[in-house]
C-alpha cells in the first residue's frame, strides 16, 4: 500500500510525500530496489542531492544490472558537479542499456564540462546514431567549438535547427560558430533569429552586441547591451561593458556615467576604478583620476600595475595642476561652530578637534597650535584630528600647507558650550501640527519612535520619565519606546544633548477617533497626494494644484485620519518616500487603508508605464520614475495594509500595472461590508499616452461624485463608473482604466469612502 502511495504521490509531484510512503517500504524492506530509486527521483526533485545519490547507490547494489539506476545516479553526480564520478556511472548505464538516450546526452555535458571534447563528440555521435534528435546534435557542435572545429560545429548547430527549429540554444550556437569564423552577417541573422524566439535571451544580446562592433555598428551594439540592463538594472558587469563600448568610441563622460553606476552597485572591484580612470585621463580630469586610483592603490595594494599606474598619475596631477590657490578650512568637530568661534563644552579638559582641508592639491603638512595634525597625505581633501588641552588655552590655531606651499593659518577663539536646544519630532504615533495625537484604540500602552535633531550628540531622551531606547553615539538619532497612557490626557518627550541643553515637548492624547474608527469598517485611512507641478523640462501646470485643492475639499467630508501632501518630487526622492519614508510611517502607525494620488506629467513607453518627476530630462527614459518601483515598493509594506487604492491622473499605466480588469458594471453595495474585511490592490488611472494637461475630467468628476454622494458611504467602483462616463461623454480618446495590481495581494475586497 505504502509503495503505491509513493508512486501516485510521485506522479502528482507531490515529493515530500512519495519520500515519506517510500521510506515506509524501506523500513520494512531495506532492499526494495524501486522504492530505493523512486525516493533517489524525490530527493532529486526537492534538490537533496547527496540523499539522492545514497539511495541510487543502494537501488544499484541490489540490481546491478539496471540501466535507469546508473543514469539517475551519474545525471545527480553531473548535477553536483562530481564530474568523473559521472563519466563512470553513465558509462555503465550505456553498457547495460545501448538505447538510453538520456545517458547518452548527459556523458557528453560530462565530458564537456571535464574538457574531455574529443571523447565528447565520440559519445555524442553515437547518441545520434541510436537518435537523431536537437539535443543531441547541440551537443555535439558545443564539443566541436570548444575544439576550435568552428565549421564542424556550424554544421552540427544546423542540424539541430533541422529538428527543432525554435530551439534557441541551436540558433545561439550557430551564431557563435560562425562569429569566430567572421562571417558576421550570419551570426547576426542567428542572433536574430534567436531572439526572435526569446527576446530577453542576454547571451544572444550580447553576441549580437560583439557582432555589430565587428561591423562598425556601435550604436546597435550600445542598445543591446542598455536592453540588457534594462532587464537586470543591478548587474555591474553589463554597466561595464556599455561603458567599454562608449570609451571605444571616445564619449568619454557616457563611460564615466556607466562605470560610476557600476561601481555603486559594486564598489570593492578595483577594475572599475580603473577602468574610470582611463576615461577621466582622456578628459584630462586628472583630479578624478588620481581618487580612481587611490581607491585602486587602496584595494590592490600588491598589484604592480595598479601601483606603478597610481604613481604615474600622481606625478602627472603634479605637474599639471600646479595652483596658487590657498587651502581652505572645515571643522567637523566641535560640530556647532562659526566664523572664528569654536564651541567646547565646560568642564572639558581635553578636545579632540576634526576637520577637514579643501585643496585642488595635496596637503603637506596640517599643525594645530604648533603640532602635527594626524592626516592622509595620498588623500585629496583630507580629514584630520588632534587631541588639545584646554586648560587655560584661549585660542585654537590651524595652519596648512599643500604639496606647493600655498598655507593658510585659521584662529578660532573657544567658547564654551553651545545652547541650542534638540529639536524632537514624532513619528509615530502621527502628531498633528499643534502636537495632538488620534488615538485608533484603546490599548493602555503607546509606542512611540521619533528623531532628535541637535548640533550636539544626544544624552539623554525620557518619555513620561522612562529612558527611550536610542544610539548615543549617533547624530541626530532615532528613538522608540512602549509608554503606559491609561488614563492619561497626554505625555512628554524630553531630549537632553551632551552640554545640557534641554527641550521638553508635550503632546495630547484625543480618543475620539476611537469612536469614529468603530463605526468605520475601512480602519484607519490615509490619503497621499503627489503632485507635480513645476517641471525643469517638461511643461510646468496649474492643473495639479487646482485638482488637488479640489480633492481635498472632497475627501473633508469622509473619514479620512490624515492626509499627506507632496508637491514637486524628484526621482530621488519619489523613490525614497514610497520605498522607506511611507513604508515607515505605515508600519508605525498601524494605517489599515491608503489612497496614492498622483497628479502631474506621465509617460507610457515600450509597455511600462512612468510618472514624471519634476527633475526628469525629455527623451531620457531613465529619468522617470517608474510605475513597477512603485509596485515594488508598496510590495514591501503592503502586509500592513488591507487596502491600498493608487490613482493615477497622468498617464496610462501600462498592462503590467493591472492583473485583471474589472467589470466597469459591477457594483458593491455599502451593505457588503466582506469587502472591507478582505484585502484590494486598485488602480485606477485617467489612461491618457500624452502628457497632462490643466483641466482634468477625471479629477473633476471624481470630486464633485464625492461631494454630490447623497449616502452614509460610496465604492470605488461607483466613482469609477461616474468618471469613466464624464471623460467618455468628453470626447477624450483614452477611457480611464480600473483593476488590480498586479503583484500586490487582492482577495476581492473594495475601497469604500465612508461619510464622517
Amino acid at each position: 500500500m505504502a509503495y503505491k502511495n509513493g508512486e501516485k504521490s510521485f506522479v502528482s509531484q507531490d515529493y515530500d510525500n512519495a519520500i515519506i510512503e517510500f521510506t515506509k517500504v524501506l523500513e520494512s524492506k531495506s532492499d526494495h530496489d524501486r522504492a530505493l530509486n523512486y525516493r533517489g527521483l524525490s530527493y532529486e526533485a526537492v534538490n537533496e542531492l547527496e540523499k539522492a545519490v545514497l539511495d541510487f547507490q543502494k537501488a544499484i547494489s541490489t540490481k546491478t544490472k539496471e540501466a535507469d539506476y546508473y543514469s539517475n545516479l551519474g545525471r545527480v553526480y553531473f548535477k553536483l558537479n562530481k564530474f568523473n564520478e559521472a563519466d563512470v556511472e553513465l558509462s555503465k548505464a550505456i553498457d547495460y542499456d545501448k538505447k538510453k538516450i538520456e545517458a547518452y546526452e548527459y556523458k557528453t555535458l560530462t565530458l564537456i564540462a571535464l574538457k574531455k571534447y574529443t571523447q565528447a563528440v565520440e559519445n555524442a555521435d553515437d547518441a545520434i546514431a541510436k537518435d537523431k534528435n536537437s539535443r543531441n546534435y547541440y551537443l555535439k557542435g558545443v564539443a566541436q567549438d570548444s575544439l576550435m572545429n568552428y565549421k564542424d560545429a556550424a554544421f552540427s548547430f544546423g542540424r539541430a535547427i533541422f529538428y527543432s527549429k525554435e530551439s534557441v540554444d541551436a540558433h545561439l550556437g550557430l551564431a557563435f560558430s560562425n562569429f569566430k569564423m567572421d562571417l558576421f552577417d550570419k551570426a547576426l541573422e542567428s542572433c536574430d533569429k534567436a531572439l526572435s524566439f526569446d527576446k530577453e535571451n542576454v547571451d544572444a544580446l550580447l553576441l549580437r552586441s560583439k557582432i555589430n562592433i565587428a561591423r562598425n555598428n556601435s550604436q546597435q551594439a550600445i542598445d543591446d547591451i542598455t536592453k540588457i540592463i534594462t532587464l537586470y538594472p543591478e548587474e555591474a558587469s553589463y554597466y561595464v561593458k556599455r561603458g567599454d563600448i562608449y570609451q571605444l568610441l571616445n564619449q568619454y563622460q557616457n563611460a564615466i556615467s556607466d562605470y560610476s553606476t557600476a561601481i555603486r552597485i559594486d564598489k570593492d572591484d578595483y577594475f572599475l576604478y580603473y577602468q574610470r580612470a582611463k576615461s577621466y585621463e582622456a578628459l584630462l580630469d586628472y583630479k578624478s583620476a588620481i581618487k580612481d586610483y587611490q581607491t585602486l592603490k587602496t584595494l590592490t595594494p600588491y598589484d604592480g600595475k595598479a601601483l606603478k599606474l597610481y604613481d604615474e598619475a600622481k606625478q602627472r596631477l603634479y605637474e599639471l595642476n600646479k595652483e596658487s590657490n590657498n587651502p581652505k578650512i572645515v571643522i567637523l568637530a566641535p560640530s556647532a561652530t562659526t566664523e572664528g568661534k569654536m564651541p567646547i563644552a565646560k568642564g572639558v579638559e581635553k578636545y579632540l578637534v576634526k576637520g577637514q582641508i579643501l585643496d585642488e592639491s595635496n596637503i603637506d603638512f596640517i599643525k594645530v597650535n604648533g603640532k602635527d595634525a594626524i592626516f592622509s597625505k595620498d588623500s585629496i581633501n583630507p580629514k584630520f584630528e588632534i587631541e588639545i588641552e584646554l586648560l587655560g588655552l584661549k585660542n585654537v590655531t590651524i595652519s596648512a600647507f599643500d604639496i606647493y606651499q600655498n598655507s593658510e593659518s585659521w584662529e578660532y577663539e573657544i567658547i564654551e558650550t553651545e545652547v541650542n536646544a534638540p529639536i524632537v519630532k514624532l513619528m509615530a504615533p502621527y502628531a498633528s501640527d499643534d502636537g495632538t495625537i488620534y488615538l485608533d484604540t484603546d490599548d493602555p500602552t503607546l509606542y512611540v519612535e521619533g528623531v532628535i535633531n541637535d548640533e550636539s550628540l544626544i544624552k539623554r531622551i525620557l518619555i513620561e520619565g522612562s529612558t527611550a531606547s536610542f544610539v548615543i553615539d549617533k547624530s541626530n538619532p532615532n528613538f522608540s519606546a512602549n509608554i503606559n497612557i491609561m488614563n492619561k490626557d497626554g505625555f512628554k518627550i524630553l531630549a537632553e544633548d551632551i552640554y545640557g541643553n534641554v527641550t521638553e515637548k508635550s503632546y495630547i492624547i484625543n480618543r475620539e477617533n476611537i469612536a469614529l474608527l468603530g463605526d468605520n469598517p475601512m480602519g484607519k485611512t490615509w490619503v497621499i497626494f503627489i503632485e507635480n507641478s513645476n517641471y525643469t523640462t517638461f511643461a510646468s501646470l496649474d492643473g495639479p494644484t487646482k485638482d488637488v485643492t479640489m480633492m481635498k475639499s472632497a475627501f473633508a467630508k469622509y473619514k479620512i485620519h490624515n492626509v499627506i501632501h507632496k508637491s514637486n518630487m524628484t526621482k530621488s526622492q519619489l523613490e525614497k518616500f514610497f520605498s522607506i519614508e511611507l513604508r515607515d510611517l505605515v508600519r508605525s502607525n498601524r494605517v489599515n487603508s491608503l489612497l496614492v494620488w498622483y497628479a502631474g506629467h506621465g509617460k507610457y513607453i515600450n509597455e511600462s508605464g512612468y510618472w514624471i518627476p519634476v527633475d526628469a530630462k525629455r527623451d531620457e527614459e531613465f529619468t522617470y520614475f517608474n510605475i513597477n518601483n512603485l509596485k515594488a515598493a508598496m510590495q514591501s509594506y503592503s502586509k500592513f495594509i488591507t487596502h491600498t487604492l493608487v490613482i493615477t491622473d497622468a498617464c496610462e499605466s501600462g498592462p503590467s500595472f493591472y492583473q485583471a480588469m474589472r467589470s466597469g458594471s459591477k457594483d458593491r453595495s455599502c451593505n457588503d461590508w466582506q469587502a472591507t474585511k478582505f484585502k484590494s490592490s486598485q488602480v485606477f488611472s485617467s489612461a491618457g499616452y500624452e502628457l497632462a494637461v490643466d483641466n482634468s475630467q477625471f479629477t473633476k468628476t471624481f470630486a464633485s461624485t464625492l461631494s454630490s454622494n447623497p449616502n452614509s458611504c460610496i465604492p470605488i467602483e461607483t466613482i469609477v463608473s461616474k468618471v469613466s462616463s464624464a471623460v467618455e461623454k468628453s470626447g477624450a480618446s483614452q477611457k480611464p482604466k480600473f483593476g488590480k495590481i498586479a503583484g500586490l495581494e487582492d482577495e476581492n475586497g473594495t475601497f469604500f469612502f465612508i461619510k464622517k
